[in-house]
């Protein structure tokens, strides 16, 4: 079969030929149809990530078709599905195991290959409204907008609430959950063009981040947020700390710029704000939020589609940071 592999750090993407997969007793081989990256892809590419091996076939995200399975998924066979990328999440609701969670493309081969060994517990059935394009764009940025939105902040009809990065695979579930579940919808992006878009997709409003008045604008806009999204962190944070109403929610799941130099902390115990950590999801979490989208009819944002052979190009086109919605690469 063959595959995409990192041979090493800052070298290209190339195509491979591998051996042939077998499924144990609880595993599945799935077909796969559609991949779609993750920035946590192009930091392994430039050797920015934790717990880094080579040669690794990257990819977390995935959609396809069940080939083969051991003697639990049999039932399985057949099936269109989408791959939940956590793996072994542990017992606990609130947290993932500290030792034995992974996520799929990193320890192990990941979702750019014509086909991938999972556990059986990590299938879900392909909503049928969704191309395979659009199923592979779900897994990873979509479970973990769907706890930082629904199951951490707990959002409700009404609320208004921030996204902060409009554009980005997370940010835009964000935005896509939240309006179909009648919140109002704020956004902020270093694009103006990301903005309006997200505007068409159901947003209020929203600032430009490089605006040096972005906060100003925003209270102008909306007053505070009973929730905030966001996952950046950075210097930016105080002043989302600024824009919450008082008991509210921020919710945070990433920190792509850095720790912030300094945070009012009188805002968080004065305003009684809840400050919420985010990761992934739990399986139920994945399994709710797969069924949510069916029932909405959420269509999720791909920006282009790749062939495999040009899987170097998929990352360069992350890399360059000017995507609205998800990057895919179709396998076949």
């Amino acid at each position: 079969m063959r595959v995409l592999v990192l041979n090493g750090k800052n070298e290209p993407l190339t195509v491979q030929e591998r051996p042939d997969l077998h499924a144990g007793a609880d595993e599945a081989i799935v077909r796969v149809h559609a991949a779609a990256l993750n920035h946590r892809d192009v930091w392994i590419q430039k050797g920015q990530y934790a717990g880094l091996k080579y040669p690794i076939v990257p990819g977390s995200d995935g959609a396809g078709v069940v080939a083969s399975a051991g003697s639990a998924g049999t039932a399985w066979i057949g099936k269109e599905v989408i791959i939940n990328p956590a793996l072994n999440w542990g017992d606990s609701p609130t947290h993932q195991h500290p030792k034995d969670f992974r996520i799929l493309g990193l320890p192990d081969d990941g979702t750019f290959a014509e086909y991938v060994k999972v556990p059986v517990i990590n299938l879900v059935d392909k909503p049928p409204h969704l191309s395979f394009e659009e199923a592979a764009a779900l897994p990873l940025a979509g479970v973990t907008a769907y706890r930082a939105v629904v199951t951490r902040a707990q959002l409700q009809p009404g609320e208004k609430i921030l996204i902060t990065g409009i554009g980005g695979g997370v940010a835009l579930f964000a935005l896509q959950y939240a309006v179909a579940l009648g919140a109002q919808v704020f956004v902020s992006s270093g694009s103006q063009d990301k903005i309006d878009r997200a505007v068409a997709l159901g947003a209020s409003g929203g600032a430009n981040y490089r605006d040096a008045d972005w906060g100003q604008q925003l209270q102008g806009l909306a007053g505070s947020f009973d929730v905030i999204i966001d996952g950046a962190a950075g210097d930016g944070m105080d002043e989302l700390l600024n824009l919450a109403t008082p008991g509210g929610r921020v919710v945070l799941y990433g920190a792509t710029r850095g720790n912030p130099s300094g945070l009012t902390a009188r805002r968080i115990f004065w305003k009684q704000l809840n400050v919420l950590g985010s990761t992934m999801g739990t399986p139920q979490d994945f399994r709710s939020m797969v069924a949510f989208v069916g029932r909405h009819g959420i269509h999720p944002v791909v920006d282009k589609v790749f062939a495999f052979t040009d899987g170097e190009g998929a990352f360069r086109h992350m890399d360059e940071a000017q995507q609205f919605g998800k990057i895919v690469i179709k396998v076949r």
